[in-house]
Formats: structure tokens, sequence, C-alpha cells
């Protein structure tokens, strides 16, 4: 199909007359038109001609204008939808709206009235395209990616979790995606059509965090200029997701465990509290039975919000899905910043997946937009991995089975880049010789004493380091 450069209506109407003088309408106002007689004739054009909006009569031949319409919010529901008729009522207007119409007109139809009309709803149809798109691109940017044993069984588990009303604890390392399995669990839930509200605990003041939880009133506090709607009352009927909440001061834990307990919220400085339906989602990197002997974490609160715990494991006990995250990384960052394509070869892919990624999938996803921005080629290959993103490891071993130098961590000292290295490199000299200890020692030429004290002191054993 060609693009479009204005408006195109499709104008479903048996009486040849209206759909004339509609046209003329239309065609003042710089916009074009299409016309059909029956209601299998408007389906087909509108799937072949894909109109911007639709004037649709209700009483047609061989098919009625509500059923047309329920077809086309079925089929194209980008498509805006008025109706029109000469015997109008109540409820048929209702009806026609509860189909998904967005607006009504009786006939006779008045020129300025077809057009505000046909406005309207053109604006509101772009609008919902619009939210549309972007929940669609909200979606698949907080999606889970990756295809390993211990993915599945994540998302075996949400599938599980989502449909009840259970509490659910995330705990991880930094980076391994829990506020992307919090968001699973609410789109796969019952409160899905509800909001979800995220709250990184550790990054507000303490001062603040009250407020921004369970809202204020006016003068509670200096600053405090007007009332302030708490981040538990926006999340009504939704899901409220509390990251790093071992971050959170005792008094304000003391507050969050009421709302489990009674379902309800005080506002910093009112009087009354206010009752809420939300569901709690909690994750923490923290080991919480420690804070809680360390008195730093309620123990009660804690076994309300481990209902259902969940521990997502670090990246580097997932390496195999590290080159479905390099795809998606690279496919979202191009889409949004409306950057050309490119692909990463498979030594590039081998050499990022042998790596720790302390920052698991979080760093990941920086290596991989800073390497599409500086590659200068479509394809980044394993040469392109800059000295930026980690220290090259100068062994034959390495280079030897995929042709490339891999990358170890960035951003430690001196002393610490040195003895990571140095592991790295005494990994892949084992890996090399089949973790024989004789070989290994001669072909890096070291006594076998030495080699022995290294792999004491850098903690090193083929259970751990054995694959390649």
């Amino acid at each position: 199909m060609p693009l479009k450069t204005k408006p195109r209506i499709l104008l479903a109407d048996d009486e040849a007359d209206i759909r004339s003088s509609l046209r003329m309408i239309l065609e003042y106002e710089g916009m074009e038109s299409i016309e059909a007689a029956t209601g299998p004739e408007a389906l087909e054009k509108v799937a072949s001609d894909e109109p911007d909006a639709v004037l649709l009569d209700i009483k047609m031949p061989r098919m009625d204008g509500l059923e047309v319409l329920a077809q086309l919010r079925e089929k194209h529901p980008d498509v805006a939808v008025v109706m029109i008729s000469g015997h109008g009522t109540i409820e048929t207007a209702l009806e026609a709206t509860r189909l998904g119409a967005l607006d009504f007109m009786e006939k006779p139809l008045e020129r300025e009235r077809v057009l505000l009309v046909l406005r309207n709803a053109l604006e509101r149809s772009r609008l919902e395209r619009q939210v549309r798109e972007f929940r669609s691109s909200a979606e698949e940017r907080h999606r889970m990616v990756g295809d390993s044993a211990v993915l599945r069984e994540i998302r075996d588990a949400v599938a599980r979790i989502a449909p009840t009303r259970a509490s659910v604890l995330i705990t991880g390392e930094s980076g391994t995606g829990k506020e992307l399995v919090a968001r699973a669990i609410h789109r796969n839930s019952t409160r899905s059509d509800k909001p979800f509200v995220s709250v990184n605990c550790a990054a507000i003041p303490e001062e603040l965090i009250e407020s921004e939880l369970f809202g204020h009133v006016r003068g509670s506090f200096t600053g405090a200029s007007k009332d302030q709607i708490g981040k538990f009352v926006r999340a009504e009927g939704g899901t409220i997701f509390l990251d790093e909440v071992g971050d959170m001061s005792l008094k304000t834990q003391a507050k969050v465990l009421r709302v489990l307990q009674d379902g309800s919220v005080e506002p910093v400085g009112a009087a009354k509290t206010l009752a809420v339906d939300v569901r709690v989602v909690a994750a923490t990197n923290k080991d919480l039975p420690h804070e809680i002997s360390a008195g730093a974490f309620r123990e009660d609160l804690y076994f309300r919000l481990n209902v259902v715990p969940l521990h997502l494991p670090p990246l580097r006990e997932r390496a195999d899905d590290v080159e479905a995250l390099v795809k998606h990384f690279a496919g979202t960052f191009c889409a949004e910043n409306n950057y050309r394509e490119k692909e990463f070869d498979a030594a590039a892919i081998r050499a990022l997946a042998r790596q720790p990624w302390r920052g698991n999938a979080r760093e990941l996803r920086n290596a991989v937009e800073r390497l599409i921005i500086m590659a200068p080629e479509s394809t980044v290959r394993a040469s392109d991995l800059p000295a930026g993103l980690g220290l090259a490891l100068a062994t034959e071993g390495a280079a030897a089975a995929d042709g490339v130098l891999p990358i170890a961590y960035h951003g430690a000292t001196l002393q610490r880049f040195k003895e990571r290295a140095e592991r790295a490199y005494i990994v892949a000299m084992l890996r090399a010789n089949d973790w024989n200890i004789a070989g290994t020692a001669k072909s890096i030429e070291t006594p076998r004493s030495n080699l022995y004290k290294k792999l004491e002191a850098h903690d090193i054993n083929r259970e751990k380091d054995g694959a390649s």
C-alpha cells in the first residue's frame, strides 16, 4: 500500500445520496473517501484499502451495521468507527458504544457535526494506537529473554504465582532482572489492567520515603505545600513493586507491615487511614535473614513478604542466555534510537558469553549498546571488543578456541586488575591442557608447586572453572 498523505474515510451506507453528500464534505476538507453499499463490502474495503475511519450506517442489506462493527473491532481495532442511523435510539447508541464505536450520529447529517465527530474520532483513535504501541514496546523492553533451563523454571514459577494474591519476595544480585520478573507476575495476574507501580526504596532519601509510599497531607512537614497521593494508593487494584526493600528503615517497615496486615495506609500527618487493595512484590539483593539477625530488618515483615520466595541466579550461571540477550538488547537499542541495525558474529557472542558479568544483564546491556555505537561495520566482531570493556587475555589456548582474545573485568584497581587477569590466564591454560597440571605448568614455564599455590590463592578448581 502507498503511504497515505491525508485521512482516508470509508463511507458505508446503502443510500447513494448519503454517500455522495458525505464524499463532497470530506473532499472539500482534503480527505480521501472510499465507498461501500453493504456490510460485507465494507469489511472487504477495510481489509484492502486500510481506511483511518469508517462512517457506518446501522441499517444495511446483507449484514447489520452493528455486526459489521463487531467484526471490525475484532479484526481491525485501530480503525475509528462512527455509527450513523436514520432511526437512532438511546438503546442503539449504547449498544454501538459497547461494541466499540467512538461516536454515534443521527440523520439528517449536518456538515459541521460530521467534521467535528470525525476529527475527534480520528484523534482518539490515534491516541489509542499510540497507547497500544507504547504498551507493546514497554512489554518488549521488560520481557524476560532467554531459554536456559533455569530461566524456564523461573517462567514456570511466575505462571503459578501470578494468578494468586500472595506476596512475593524476589532475591538475587543487582542487575539480574528482578523488576522484569515482578512485571511478568503483574502482567499475568488478574490485576494486569490495573497500575504497576515501581518504587526503588534505596533511591529515596530516608526523610521522604514514608511520604512517597503512603502520601502526606498539606502542612504535615516543612515543604508539604499540598496533599500528595502515595505510591500504595496509586497502585490501587494493581501491584506495587518494592525494589531494594532491605534498605527501608525499621519505621517504614512497620508501616508496610500494616498495609499487608490491615490493607490500609496512613498518609503522613493524616488523621485517618485509607483502605487499599494492592498486591506487594518485593525484591532485594541483601541477605534478609542476616539483616534480621543484625536487627536491621523486621522478622514479621520478612515472613509477610516471603510468602512465595523466588531467587534469580546471576547471568554467569546461565551463560546460555547471553546470545539471546545480546540480540534483544541490540534490537531494542537500535529501534529506540533509530540506529542502523548491527549483528554480533559468533566469535563475539562466545567471547561475551564467557564473561562473569558482575553487573549481570544490566552490565551486558551497557556493553552491547557501547559496541553498537563504536563498532565501525554492520557486524560486531570479536576484534571490536575494546580495551575499555575489559582486559584481553593473551593466551594461545584461548585464541585457538575461536580466534579471539576474551575479555575480563573492567573498572578495577591496578592490583585487582592484575589478579583477575592472572586468574583468567591460568584458567584458560588449564582448559587448553585439559586440566593436566603437569602439562599446564610446563606450558606456562612455572614449577608445579608454584602452580598449585596459584590455584589455591585464586580459588581455582575444575568443578567451578572447568567449562570452556
